[in-house]
């Protein structure tokens, strides 16, 4: 991600956070429309887990100018959506399903720049989160 991206997921975050609870239950409504099968996956209170996201995506949008810091948390969560089991293709689904939340969400707002800009930013954070995936790992070893 470039500064110019940095700074769009920013100032559209800002928009976003006003009601996140609103945010986060059209993005799991949206990714349980595009895959059901999803889900099971949840085992909490979506309205919970609605707010674990958006705070997560707030510690990541404040931390964007030094993501190296946070890389080892963004890896270990990475490990945990193993445990939850999530798969790679997921990954895609999410993106889908988080794209169009904040299109709804920001209407006009969501121009190409920011829909690139989160776009940039979510492929990051899914780079840092498949690092801490232990199946990449087990897969890459040409003995198995």
């Amino acid at each position: 991600m470039d500064e110019e991206q940095r700074e769009l997921v920013r100032t559209s975050f800002t928009k976003i956070a006003l009601n996140p609870d609103m945010a986060a239950a059209m993005f799991y409504a949206r990714a349980f429309t595009i895959d059901p099968g999803l889900r099971q996956l949840f085992k909490i209170d979506m309205v919970e887990q609605g707010r674990k996201l958006m705070e997560m995506l707030a510690t990541v949008v404040d931390n964007l100018h030094k993501f190296d810091q946070i890389s080892p948390v963004i890896r270990d969560l990475g490990r945990r959506h193993v445990g939850y089991g999530v798969k790679h293709a997921d990954y895609d689904t999410f993106e889908a399903a988080l794209l169009w939340a904040f299109e709804k969400v920001l209407g006009k707002d969501f121009t190409p720049a920011v829909r690139g800009a989160w776009a940039a930013c979510y492929q990051t954070l899914v780079q840092e989160m498949k690092e801490g995936d232990d199946r990449l790992i087990e897969t890459t070893d040409p003995r198995l």
